[in-house]
Order: structure tokens, then C-alpha cells, then sequence
């Protein structure tokens, strides 16, 4: 199964639709994506996308790093958790993470207009949520968040019970914080959920890095924050993702195209 540091999984291209295996390549790119960008945790945590035309999703193998995450690797749920494909692991026996189920099983159900859900344990979301104060709106980055929503700590997130205020506290936004957790985006492509993640994180970094020099922050008055949030809105601009994700692919396959098997 394993080559020179490389799990040898057949390709999953040919047992798929051209849809399915579209959105296959796009997030295993996004997984590649999530830890150049430093925001992985080894194995933990998941990103999953909703299959074109079914009910249901793709997610990955618990126990694979997100850097060697490909296309044929991810396994393929319904919404009930049964596994409709999944790739040969041979003696490893990768299956599916079990609070990767409950929290992405949740958003699929509820938001059909979400195509992927992203969650991560970085180190900047972990410090942001366990602060009473939450993510403030110190930067123009941050304003974009001036209303995300919060999920109170319940223990891991293993019991179905947990989905009904989880998917009641993320509501119709596209971000929410896990408080003592991390953090959790959705999108309707996987470009746009990843744009709202590298935001997030970009906002964390730089509130704690404000909070760290201990001077009082620079003021902003309500009226420019809610004009701001309000400039970040999907209703009032075009959606995220759509220029940069081509070029994140681009960047990609300059470093390592093998996402794409």
C-alpha cells in the first residue's frame, strides 16, 4: 500500500460520475490548501463537499494527512453516515471520523445550497474561541465577521443530539466559532468556503497579535462597521472564490499535481 511515503490507492475516476470526481479534485485541492496555508491539525478535523445530485457527501479518511489527501482517497457518505464508496486501505482500514460525521452530516442536511464545510483546529481559532470576547472587529478583514455566530462548547462533537443547535447557531451565515473548539466556514463551491476560512484565520492572527501589544485599539464607528459587513455580503458582491481559485490550482500543480489522482 505504501511506496517511498506514498499510500498506492487505486483511482476512484472511472467509479464515479464526471461531477463527482470534479468535486473530488477540488477537495483534495483544498485539503493540499489548508495545510500550505498552516491551518491542518496532522489527521484531525474535515473538509467535506456535497456530491453534485445526491444526498451525499465526500470527506476524508481518518487517519490520512491533509498534504497527501488525493482525489480517489476521500470516502463517500449519505447523510445517514452509511458509506456508499470508499477506497481499497488494505491493512490500514481507514474509515471516516466520527465527529467529521456528526458536524458535516448536520450542515449538508440543513443548508442544500452548501456545496462544502470546512473546519479546523488552528492554533489562531482555537486561542480566538476560548476568549469571552470572541472575534472583535479590530480590521477590515475582521469586519466581515461583525455577525458570525457562536456554538458553545458541549465535549466532542460525537452526539447526533449536538446537530440541532449547532446547525440553529451557524443559521444562514457562511462562518461560525466553536467556542473552546475552532472554527467552522461553509460555501457554495469549495473556492468560496475556503476564502471564508483563510479570512477567518487571517482575522484570529491578527486580533491576537493586536491584543498581545496590550495599548487600547483604534475605534471604529457602528455605522462603518455595518456598511463594511454589509460590502462583504454575498448579496452584494460577486461570490467568493471565483477568481482566486483558479489561480490556487494553478499554484497547486506548479508544486505537486498528484491531488488530482
Amino acid at each position: 500500500m505504501s511506496r517511498e511515503g506514498h499510500l498506492q490507492i487505486e483511482s476512484m475516476r472511472h467509479k464515479c460520475s464526471p461531477a463527482e470526481w470534479q468535486a473530488r479534485v477540488d477537495l483534495a485541492a483544498c485539503y493540499r490548501l489548508v495545510d500550505l496555508y498552516g491551518m491542518s491539525d496532522m489527521m484531525a478535523n474535515h473538509i467535506s463537499v456535497r456530491v453534485p445530485g445526491e444526498e451525499a457527501f465526500l470527506i476524508n479518511a481518518y487517519g490520512m494527512m491533509y498534504e497527501e489527501i488525493t482525489a480517489s482517497s476521500l470516502i463517500k457518505l449519505d447523510h445517514d453516515g452509511n458509506i456508499l464508496s470508499s477506497p481499497d486501505f488494505g491493512e490500514l482500514k481507514y474509515g471516516v471520523n466520527r465527529a467529521g460525521f456528526v458536524i458535516h452530516s448536520a450542515v449538508h442536511a440543513a443548508r442544500p445550497e452548501v456545496a462544502c464545510v470546512i473546519h479546523t483546529h488552528s492554533w489562531a481559532s482555537m486561542a480566538v474561541s476560548s476568549l469571552e470576547c470572541g472575534l472583535l472587529p479590530l480590521t477590515q478583514t475582521a469586519m466581515r465577521f461583525l455577525k458570525i455566530g457562536y456554538h458553545d462548547y458541549q465535549g466532542v462533537v460525537l452526539d447526533e443530539a449536538e446537530q440541532a443547535s449547532l446547525v440553529r447557531d451557524l443559521g444562514q451565515a457562511e462562518a461560525l466559532i466553536l467556542r473552546n473548539h475552532g472554527a467552522l466556514t461553509v460555501g457554495r463551491s469549495v473556492g468560496e468556503a475556503f476564502n471564508w476560512m483563510h479570512r477567518l484565520e487571517l482575522s484570529c492572527y491578527s486580533q491576537l497579535a493586536a491584543m498581545a501589544c496590550n495599548t487600547p485599539f483604534a475605534k471604529v464607528a457602528q455605522p462603518v462597521l455595518e456598511q463594511t459587513w454589509n460590502n462583504y455580503q454575498p448579496g452584494t458582491r460577486r461570490p467568493y472564490g471565483l477568481m482566486e481559485w483558479p489561480a490556487l490550482l494553478r499554484k497547486l500543480d506548479r508544486m505537486d499535481p498528484g491531488y488530482k489522482t
